[in-house]
């Protein structure tokens, strides 16, 4: 059988990232999301709710979240679901936590200006197995309007 483990998020920091270094020197910083929710409920009246999701960066992509995130800044995260557990020392009990392990961020802009100089998105460098191939095609963007031709005879 198969096996998935992939998570998508953007929502906005609940804090500044705290980053700390394990004993052999690799940085690691955590991260809290804040992410929204909002739909009309069946009386036609708006709802709202808010989900909390802790979030460890690795690497650079911990000293880059340090340097360059802040409280309240939009960002958006690629990674995976890891399940932590441990007892409890006061009552003795075992605990689990869901956390993301970032594999992947990108900076978002606030739309206040505060998203880089070209007000876009800023993506971190990726591990070297995950970096795109110069001269291969990474996607398609659109023709200009002017370039579009209709075509009737579709063959569908």
């Amino acid at each position: 059988m198969a096996n998935l483990n992939k998570v998508m998020l953007i929502g906005n920091l609940t804090r500044d990232p705290e980053l700390r270094h394990t004993p052999k020197g690799t940085a690691v910083s955590e991260i809290s999301l804040a992410i929204n929710r909002v739909w009309n409920n069946d009386q036609g009246q708006k709802q709202e709710e808010t989900t909390f999701v802790e979030v460890t960066l690795w690497g650079r992509q911990a000293e880059l979240a340090q340097q360059y995130l802040t409280k309240g800044r939009p960002v958006y995260i690629e990674g995976r679901l890891q399940l932590d557990s441990w007892d409890d020392k006061e009552t003795g009990k075992k605990r689990t936590k869901m956390r993301v392990i970032g594999e992947n961020m990108q900076f978002l802009s606030s739309g206040t200006g505060t998203g880089g100089a070209s007000g876009g998105t800023q993506q971190t460098s990726r591990p070297p197995q995950q970096q795109p191939r110069s001269g291969a095609p990474q996607g398609a963007s659109a023709a200009p309007a002017d370039d579009f031709q209709e075509d009737d005879d579709i063959p569908f």
